[in-house]
């Protein structure tokens, strides 16, 4: 991959969408890891005002501390970069209490994974309406066209994906060519949902370079090893169960022929 170019090109992109959307701006969440620093770069080299926005959730000191580090490189690098903190655990666990219990328990505490994620989204929308900004977001090639790793209505509802063509490997590259720091870089990808410290590769079983060797894979099953054969099958489950999170809402239509007079 051509890293530069590939840099300036979303940089590019990212400006001219802006103004042919009429928006001042760009808002965007950083969470302290990888894709949420690499957009969040991007978007501060395309010169428009960017709002930076951290919504820990009960988040672990290490997530936040990277968040932090991050917010001070782009304002020191960039022009034009603010940020505020949002402290949502108090709201987050207000709106708990304020939901039924019951159910299968893995099924409510998904759900509550999920709130988190939904919550985040309804602030980043209430600072992008205040400035006129559109909202960036952070999905990746593998999580949002892979196997949907994202949350519906979370952090897949944003007006624009700069790095969702862009593999999870790409993305490091783009981190280190854009000086992203090393905590980042280091750091076990994970969506800091949880209250834990749980990772991705945790959650899903296998790691995004094995995930995006199964992507692209076409190859003789027979010939596959034992855990090669594993990463297939995972990544075949989770992007057949998660097909609704990534095509477009289905919408019934109405045949001509019942839009005419009874």
């Amino acid at each position: 991959m051509k890293t530069e170019a590939v840099i300036e090109h979303i940089t590019g992109w990212l400006a001219v969408y802006a103004r042919r959307a009429g928006a001042h701006g760009f808002v965007i969440g950083v969470s302290g890891g990888i894709d949420s620093a690499v957009s969040s770069t991007l978007a501060a080299r395309s010169g428009l005002p960017l709002l930076v926005v951290e919504m820990p959730i009960h988040q672990g000191r290490d997530q936040v501390s990277r968040a932090r580090e991050h917010i001070a490189f782009l304002k020191e690098r960039y022009d034009g970069v603010e940020s505020v903190e949002a402290e949502l655990s108090e709201v987050f666990d207000r709106l708990i209490a304020a939901l039924p219990e019951g159910g299968d328990q893995d099924r409510r505490e998904m759900s509550l994974v999920n709130t988190r994620a939904r919550l985040r989204m309804t602030t980043l929308y209430y600072f992008a309406a205040l400035q006129g900004h559109l909202v960036v977001g952070t999905g990746n090639k593998v999580e949002d066209f892979g196997i949907g790793f994202f949350t519906k209505y979370g952090d897949g509802g944003v007006d624009l994906s700069p790095i969702a063509d862009l593999m999870k490997t790409e993305v490091y590259q783009l981190g280190r060519a854009l000086g992203v720091n090393d905590a980042i870089l280091t750091a076990p990808p994970t969506d800091g949902l949880w209250g834990d410290d749980r990772t991705d590769e945790d959650q899903i079983g296998a790691s995004y370079p094995e995930l995006e060797w199964a992507m692209a894979f076409d190859g003789d099953e027979a010939a596959l090893d034992a855990r090669q054969g594993e990463v297939l099958a995972i990544y075949r489950r989770l992007n057949a169960a998660n097909q609704h999170k990534m095509e477009p809402i289905p919408v019934c239509v109405i045949p001509g022929a019942l839009r005419g007079a009874e």
